[in-house]
């Protein structure tokens, strides 16, 4: 993502783990609201964002704007970061008590990340919030009635190859922590962590909201 414009609107849109409007963009990062709107066109057009209509009694159509499910992150962090990841994961030993006290970590972190409840439509805004922490999600509705998401990337590979114990047990963490948020009463019924090079992960959740 050469552009500077387009990777800072994609870059914000990730942070924000939602659907944001044009105008909300533009605001944001001091740009008009017209060229900011073509920018997104380009992100929608190469797949990395998609867009969705937004309530509006009357008047000009209103869009907001958020990460495509299906949008692998473009570009890698700085090494410094992955070097950091793979060495933090390293030093801690996984051992079951710790890496329960990893997964409680895992689980505050989650609830940081969605602080506000009274969301209508919680199997879609997992899938947003998933979709912006790298993983590409799809989601299956099951008979049964849980809805499962099939990881498409692991964002964390390279601190998984040093221990996918650890690393596992914070990404579970943090995953109920975010069905903490979205519905209380939801359960995490199953979690298949898998080879994260090769991703699919499984997060089989029951009593979510808006299946």
């Amino acid at each position: 993502m050469a552009q500077p414009t387009r990777a800072h609107l994609f870059a914000r849109l990730a942070r924000l783990g939602r659907v944001a409007s044009t105008n909300e963009l533009a605001d944001e990062l001091g740009l008009h609201r017209s060229g900011v709107r073509v920018h997104l066109e380009r992100l929608r057009a190469a797949g990395l964002v998609s867009r969705e209509r937004l309530p509006q009694p009357r008047g000009r159509p209103r869009y907001g704007w958020q990460i495509a499910p299906d949008a692998l992150p473009r570009g890698e962090p700085p090494d410094a970061y992955g070097t950091l990841a793979r060495w933090l994961a390293r030093s801690i030993p996984p051992r079951p008590v710790r890496v329960r006290e990893v997964e409680r970590t895992g689980r505050e972190l989650g609830r940081e990340i969605l602080r506000s409840g009274g969301i209508s439509h919680a199997v879609q805004e997992m899938g947003r919030t998933l979709t912006a922490l790298g993983f590409a999600p799809q989601s299956e509705l099951k008979r049964n009635g849980r809805v499962v998401f099939t990881l498409g990337n692991c964002p964390y590979r390279s601190a998984v190859h040093e221990n996918q114990a650890v690393v596992c047990g914070l990404h579970r963490g943090l995953t109920q922590g975010l069905l903490d948020v979205l519905e209380p009463s939801a359960k995490l019924v199953n979690f298949v962590p898998k080879d994260p090079d090769c991703a699919g992960c499984l997060i089989d959740v029951e009593g979510l909201a808006g299946q």
